[in-house]
């Protein structure tokens, strides 16, 4: 008798009724591949790189069915280079994204945590580096995060629902300080799809972004570290048949930049003469196109011109880049490929007598020793 209570019990933890359907998802991406750098120094460069086309991660993502078309989710997603095997985003454990919340169809989605700013969720997906490209296609030093240079911590985020093919969403990122602006971001946008269309805008505005280690962009997570950051911009996609073209446009202005860790891909911008910076400001205009010639081969382009102005006591400079990318993608099976990428940048304009005045692809070897600079990628992808 005793045995059988023991093992009705047994069974009963292991049987419970389902009061809620819930699921977990591991899922992931393994991005690696060898790259060559023209000019990284005044030397070229050969590396093993991972994470290019898209970040190398693993995450773990879940519902829980709460009744009545409500329910709880999270997401919990790792980046890690595949060469070491190191923690990437500042050796964050889930640096890439992890919050918690709850999704309605009729009422949206309200998320907290660490999260994508309304750039990246709106904006991005207009641009080749944002859409199909990844990293190396990203516009000079990332200004505008695009390519998700940083992530905005200690964020509420709500994105609606899709009406009639029209999202649109918002974030709010504490500086979790006394000083309620110190280190704080907000950001705004939304999208319309309908058919082969897509358009999509957005606006970010950051107080302090990297001057504190737990604000809402935390000091080894900023593409700029300054007193002021404000991001906005829109942009169009349009698909035909096997082709899609685009254009994209955004507008930074980076106020008051640290002198000493101006941006995290080439460190300080010192003006000469012993002048201060006190603004750095980009306009990004992006012409992209892709064309899918069979269902597993596409080839896509981008041109970017950059027109960039340096603010500093000791006067004002306008250095222009342009930037050419190119991938050709072809998928061995539903979960992997082979991708070949190549980028060119060209400096000219206003000399600045700063790091600006040489060409920087974000995902090169390093800065070039003069104005041009040439970057190659052949590399394996796979998703799981």
């Amino acid at each position: 008798m005793k045995k059988n209570m023991v093992a009705l019990a047994v069974t009963a933890a292991f049987a419970l009724p389902a009061f809620a359907q819930s699921s977990i998802t591991l899922y992931g991406v393994i991005d690696e591949g060898i790259n060559y750098t023209s000019n990284a120094g005044d030397k070229s460069a050969y590396q093993l790189e991972s994470g290019y086309a898209q970040g190398s991660r693993w995450g773990l993502k879940g519902s829980e069915d709460l009744g009545s078309g409500l329910k709880a989710i999270f997401d919990l997603e790792n980046g890690f280079d595949v060469n070491s095997g190191g923690l990437q985003e500042g050796a964050r454990i889930f640096g890439r994204q992890a919050f918690v919340g709850l999704t309605a169809a009729n009422y949206g989605t309200l998320t907290f945590g660490r999260q994508y700013d309304s750039v990246v969720d709106y904006l991005a997906p207009t641009t080749a580096n944002g859409n199909w490209g990844g990293y190396l296609l990203s516009h000079p030093y990332d200004n505008d995060n695009t390519d998700n240079s940083f992530r905005v911590n200690n964020t509420v985020k709500y994105m609606s629902p899709s009406f009639a093919g029209l999202q649109f969403g918002g974030t709010y990122s504490f500086s979790n300080e006394t000083g309620f602006a110190n280190n704080r971001t907000y950001s705004l946008g939304g999208q319309y799809t309908n058919g082969g269309l897509l358009v999509g805008a957005a606006y970010l505005d950051a107080n302090n972004p990297g001057l504190t280690t737990d604000g809402s962009i935390a000091t080894d997570d900023a593409n700029f570290i300054s007193e002021r950051l404000r991001i906005f911009g829109g942009g169009i996609n349009y698909t035909f048949g096997a082709a899609t073209v685009g254009f994209a446009y955004s507008n930074t202005n980076v106020g008051q930049p640290s002198a000493t860790d101006t941006s995290v891909y080439v460190g300080a911008i010192t003006p000469p003469n012993g002048g201060t910076l006190t603004a750095l400001k980009f306009q990004n205009f992006e012409v992209n196109g892709k064309y899918q010639f069979t269902p597993t081969f596409f080839v896509g382009v981008q041109y970017v011109y950059t027109a960039a102005t340096m603010d500093a006591t000791s006067g004002n400079e306008n250095p222009k880049y342009h930037t050419f990318g190119l991938m050709a993608d072809y998928n061995l099976s539903k979960r992997t490929d082979f991708y070949f990428q190549a980028a060119y940048q060209k400096v000219a304009g206003d000399k600045t007598d700063t790091v600006l005045d040489d060409a920087y692809i974000p995902g090169a070897a390093g800065a070039s020793s003069s104005s041009n600079q040439v970057t190659v990628r052949a590399a394996i992808r796979h998703q799981f």
